[in-house]
């Protein structure tokens, strides 16, 4: 299955001059990396402190979209502007986990969402990139494959909470949207380990 994370190259291209402007600036890739797990664990606490409110949804799908242009700005740094470094490559893995566990937990305490679904939603994306991490372990490529990587992520959660935080009434769809992406979220885990495994025996 297509996975977003497919579309990162063109993104890349249009990112690449605010990059050039930002490491001029003397913005290093680390500080990049750092501010866009701020900004959503920041994102995450108005949602657990306002769960009732509309506004701290309405935040998110354009947070999660300033997150996927930083995370792309960071490794177009660290990669183009001679600023790899081990600290870079722990502070990318956790980030990412960090900031998805910090936005997406929040959300069992908002009225319609099952807590238990987010809980098991949160701990199999947390499987999920360990899961292209190992793959580096056994000799293949940090794996990405979809269908529920990190930028599929953020693109069903940021519609889902755009539609609530419009008020559209989600008692219809949320459920069997978040079923949905926990089932691809196990397919993924699977597309991940399998294809780590061909890559090695190729």
């Amino acid at each position: 299955m297509v996975s977003i994370y497919e579309l990162k190259s063109r993104f890349q291209g249009i990112l690449r001059p605010t990059t050039r402007f930002l490491a001029r600036m003397g913005i290093t890739a680390n500080q990049v990396t750092v501010f866009a797990a701020l900004l959503s664990i920041a994102t995450g606490v108005c949602i657990f402190l306002w769960p009732e409110k509309q506004w701290p949804l309405l935040l998110v799908p354009a947070m999660l979209f300033l997150r996927m242009a930083l995370n792309a700005i960071d490794g177009m740094l660290a990669r183009e502007h001679d600023m790899k470094s081990n600290l870079g490559a722990i502070l990318n893995e956790l980030g990412d986990v960090i900031s998805d566990a910090a936005l997406y937990l929040p959300l069992a305490v908002v009225e319609g969402f099952d807590t238990s679904i987010v809980v098991i939603i949160v701990l199999l994306a947390v499987i999920s990139e360990m899961t292209g991490v190992i793959a580096i372990q056994i000799g293949a490529s940090r794996r990405y494959d979809g269908p529920m990587g990190k930028s599929d992520r953020a693109f069903v959660f940021g519609l889902i909470c755009l539609l609530i935080g419009l008020e559209i009434k989600s008692e219809a769809w949320l459920s069997y949207a978040l079923y949905f992406i926990l089932a691809l979220l196990v397919l993924t885990i699977f597309n991940r380990s399998r294809r780590a495994l061909s890559e090695i025996a190729q």
